[in-house]
């Protein structure tokens, strides 16, 4: 007789074994901030080597673009990158919050504009 439990059942029970060996285990938490660590650099990581595969697979399109529309679309880039990443800063009060959303929504503005000038004849 073969004994078969529900996936669901399984995963609960998975993540309230890890739940207490984190808090259980002398330094487990301490343990728990460097998987969590280790898993954030394999994400960026992962993230940089798809960005990579990107750019040399459509070099010629952004080579396309011309120096000025290309600058536009890597200073959008940019930008939203460093906006992403002070999120949590820029929220914390109502004019950040202001300026983040105004600052996602110029990125979104300039990367719109520059894929329509990369449509068009």
């Amino acid at each position: 007789m073969k004994l078969s439990i529900n996936s669901n059942v399984r995963n609960v029970v998975i993540i309230l074994a890890v739940a207490a060996v984190v808090d259980l285990v002398p330094a487990g938490g301490s343990t728990a901030r460097f998987v969590i660590q280790l898993v954030s650099l394999a994400f960026l990581a992962a993230a940089a080597w798809i960005a990579m595969r990107l750019y040399r697979e459509h070099r010629v399109a952004l080579y396309s673009l011309g120096d000025r529309r290309r600058a536009m679309l890597y200073g959008a880039v940019g930008v939203a990158a460093l906006t992403l990443t002070a999120e949590g800063r820029l929220t914390s009060s109502g004019g950040g919050t202001v300026a983040f959303l105004l600052l996602l929504a110029g990125c979104v503005f300039v990367l719109v504009r520059v894929y329509q000038a990369s449509r068009s004849y």
